[in-house]
């Protein structure tokens, strides 16, 4: 499902946020989201997530304008991993995953036996099923995060939002998470996330939005996104570009 942002603008505290932006996330894609902080990456994907309230401007899911839907027809569509999640340690990680099922729900309904196999097919797919009967409390901080993105596989909405999932984590749980992104984009899902890492938005990103004091700087390819002039422009750094050794995507070494 394409998720369009058309002429957002933002304003908190009196202060603008977000500056007129026209954005498009296709079907079928991982849409990378980068920027310095204070850039507004969060708070687009805030506004996309509809937890914060335009100025002017809207945000579509297809042809339906979501902050006009009900709450669980939103929730159908659209998924959001916020940077920081606070979770209660007793709670069971299956119990968690399930939580991703509630837009699926009649109300007053039980969960059926189809949302459990989808619990159990999301834990699997995630690669923690093994930790399911395990207190949230007990896990580690890239244990915790796959089980969020667990959480958002059984939630199965269309478009999948993700803020900073991988800032915190080691390398191997970092590629974890970048490999189930593609994969959910492989599923025919819209997939945009926020990163940091300008190597693995290169690498595990169709497409790249670069923003910088609530403006779009520049969208397109990897390639055309990550040039050493606008990586400098907007970092305001000096940077040397080249390619990563098993593909033709760019790689940046920033220089001291």
């Amino acid at each position: 499902m394409e998720l369009r942002a058309v002429s957002l603008q933002v304003r908190l505290g009196g202060r603008p946020i977000l500056r007129g932006i026209d954005l498009t996330a296709r079907p079928g894609e991982v849409l990378g989201l980068i920027g310095p902080n204070g850039a507004g990456k969060s708070t687009l994907l805030r506004t996309i997530a509809c937890l914060i309230a335009p100025a002017s401007g809207s945000v579509l899911a297809g042809a339906e304008e979501l902050r006009s839907l009900p709450h669980r027809r939103r929730a159908r569509l659209v998924s959001f991993l916020p940077q920081d999640t606070t979770l209660a340690a007793n709670f069971r990680v299956r119990d968690l995953v399930a939580l991703g099922r509630y837009a699926h729900l009649s109300r007053w309904s039980a969960p059926t036996s189809t949302d459990a196999r989808v619990v159990d097919q999301a834990l699997g797919r995630a690669g923690v099923e093994e930790l399911a009967n395990r207190p949230v409390g007990t896990l580690s901080g890239g244990q915790r995060q796959l089980v969020m993105v667990a959480k958002l596989l059984a939630q199965d909405a269309r478009i999948v939002l993700l803020d900073e999932p991988v800032s915190a984590l080691d390398i191997a749980y970092q590629l974890q998470v970048m490999r189930l992104l593609r994969s959910l984009a492989a599923d025919g899902h819209t997939v945009v996330v926020v990163l940091h890492d300008l190597n693995l938005a290169a690498r595990g990103c169709d497409r790249i939005a670069m923003l910088r004091d609530g403006l779009l700087h520049r969208i397109g390819s990897p390639t055309e996104v990550l040039s050493e002039e606008a990586v400098s422009e907007v970092y305001g750094i000096t940077c040397h570009i080249d390619s990563q050794p098993d593909s033709r995507r760019p790689r940046v070494t920033a220089l001291l």
